[in-house]
């Protein structure tokens, strides 16, 4: 019987060898590991510098560049030693532990504190009368009582407060010629002006100013001074019935023709005016000498102010 002869051939399988390489491990996962914890700790300094005041970012600059400084005058930087010597302290053979620095009684640690204390109270200021300026522009604009009399009205910001001036006008006096009789129109505005103000907690200068025109009763003994007291006083009392209480009113002072408004021209009605400065907290404290004790400011003639 005869052999089939493909049934006889023998079956090959090849199979491919697999070769390894060294460079294809396991080591990206350690690099990777080490990108992803470099990621984190950048994204958390990221954090830490934007949740950190300008203060202390300050105090680590100092650090970094006067460590012997900061170490002698102690303070957070410095771990609140008073000494740079291990442990700090008046011992010196303490080995650990910390004594902080009497900051209290320590003048350049005074002296920074206020200056920041005070920086911090004029930002605060000017940022409320910024707002506060912008609250009575948009009254003028807007009040059917005050649009007419806009350009009487000047709005001005001083380094000791918002200045309101009211001017005179040819033909629109505030006052009755010679007189403490306020308009009509101007006890509008002083309305007005006085409610806007009712809200804030500054304390308030009100000063009253007259031309160089001579005083026709002088001889008397009534001149400029004494009308520009007096209508100072009555303007006082008409922002006084808008509301204000006079324990805002850090004096009210007559002027005369001591300070005009055009120099250049001494009877120009302009310098005819009245003026409320509304005080920073600075200016209020050197007007006050620190004491806010309220002036009362309806004692007439006493509040008149002559040239030194």
């Amino acid at each position: 019987m005869a052999t089939d002869p493909k049934k006889l051939q023998p079956i090959i399988i090849k199979r491919g060898k697999k070769c390894m390489h060294g460079v294809h491990g396991g080591a990206w996962k350690i690099a990777y590991a080490d990108f992803v914890t470099a990621m984190m700790a950048f994204f958390l300094l990221m954090w830490l510098l934007g949740s950190t005041s300008e203060g202390d970012k300050k105090g680590l600059s100092d650090y970094f560049t006067q460590p012997l400084k900061v170490s002698m005058m102690g303070g957070s930087g410095a771990g609140a030693s008073n000494s740079i010597l291990p442990g700090g302290g008046n011992d010196l053979t303490a080995q650990s532990g910390q004594s902080r620095a009497d900051t209290a009684s320590d003048p350049i640690q005074k002296k920074m504190a206020a200056d920041a204390m005070k920086a911090e109270m004029a930002r605060q200021d000017a940022k409320k009368l910024a707002a506060l300026s912008a609250k009575i522009q948009t009254l003028i604009n807007n009040s059917p009582k005050l649009a007419e009399y806009k350009s009487q009205i000047r709005l001005e910001s001083t380094p000791d407060g918002l200045q309101i001036q009211i001017v005179d006008d040819q033909k629109r006096p505030m006052f009755d010629n010679g007189s403490a009789t306020v308009k009509t129109y101007m006890r509008d505005i002083l309305r007005e002006i006085g409610s806007a103000l009712n809200g804030v907690e500054n304390k308030i200068s009100l000063d009253g100013h007259t031309d160089r025109f001579m005083y026709s009763n002088a001889d008397r003994g009534y001149s400029n001074w004494e009308l520009s007291a007096d209508r100072a006083n009555a303007s006082r009392r008409e922002l006084a019935a808008a509301g204000m209480p006079d324990d805002k009113l850090a004096r009210v002072v007559g002027m005369g023709s001591s300070l005009l408004l055009e120099p250049n021209e001494p009877l120009n009605p302009a310098n005819r005016r009245i003026s409320i400065l509304v005080m920073t907290r600075e200016a209020e404290e050197r007007l006050l000498g620190g004491k806010r004790t309220n002036i009362r400011p309806d004692q007439g003639q006493d509040a008149t102010v002559s040239p030194s």
